[in-house]
């Protein structure tokens, strides 16, 4: 894998969300939503890179005891989520860390349209998280895809396609989503896109 983390990066067209969408029976709506509240639409930043974070709390629980205190030293792990702010650009970090353990290191990062994290590489379809990784430097379209496998993985489908906006950013997000208001935030995405006609599949 390329350490620029530069791929074909092919931006989603209109047939790739009514298409995954019914994998699970939802509609683009639904997906466009989530999209939205998860990195504002866009799957790749402005190198052309998928949108990363970076959690160095994340790196800390994935790494072997034997390498955390030289990481925490390095500034690139900590055992407890918020010790420090976060930088602009998570990729220089992220280099650094792989230098320690590659594998750790993507694994603790979240990744593409709808920031699946490296270790759940195998809920989202990949063996791997460098194969993750390196079909999300890709397309935009295998990045929904994955965030609609994980979906299935972890019984989230049902929620989607209820509309049960608190059930489905707890399992998605964590039980602080509300905290961080992403049920309501998904609720208000959802209603803005359903009032935007659908795309018309081809017969």
């Amino acid at each position: 894998m390329t350490q620029r983390f530069q791929g074909r990066a092919q931006r989603l067209d209109d047939y790739d969300l009514p298409e995954i969408g019914a994998l699970i029976g939802v509609g683009e709506d639904e997906l466009h939503a989530v999209i939205d509240v998860e990195t504002a639409g866009g799957g790749y930043d402005t190198l052309g890179r998928p949108r990363m974070l970076f959690e160095p709390h994340v790196f800390w629980r994935e790494l072997p005891e034997s390498k955390r205190r030289g990481a925490e030293r390095a500034g690139l792990a900590y055992a407890v989520w918020g010790t420090k702010p976060y930088p602009k650009d998570s990729y220089p970090r992220l280099q650094m860390a792989m230098l320690l353990d590659p594998g750790a290191a993507l694994r603790a990062a979240s990744w593409g349209l709808c920031q699946i994290m490296g270790f759940n590489h195998k809920a989202a379809g990949y063996p791997t998280v460098q194969a993750m990784v390196a079909a999300f430097m890709d397309s935009e379209a295998a990045q929904l895809e994955a965030m609609v496998r994980f979906i299935q993985s972890e019984g989230l489908d049902d929620e989607l396609r209820r509309h049960d906006w608190s059930a489905f950013a707890r399992g998605y997000n964590g039980a602080g989503y509300a905290t961080h208001g992403y049920h309501t935030r998904l609720a208000a995405a959802y209603a803005k896109w359903a009032r935007i006609p659908d795309t018309v599949l081809p017969a």
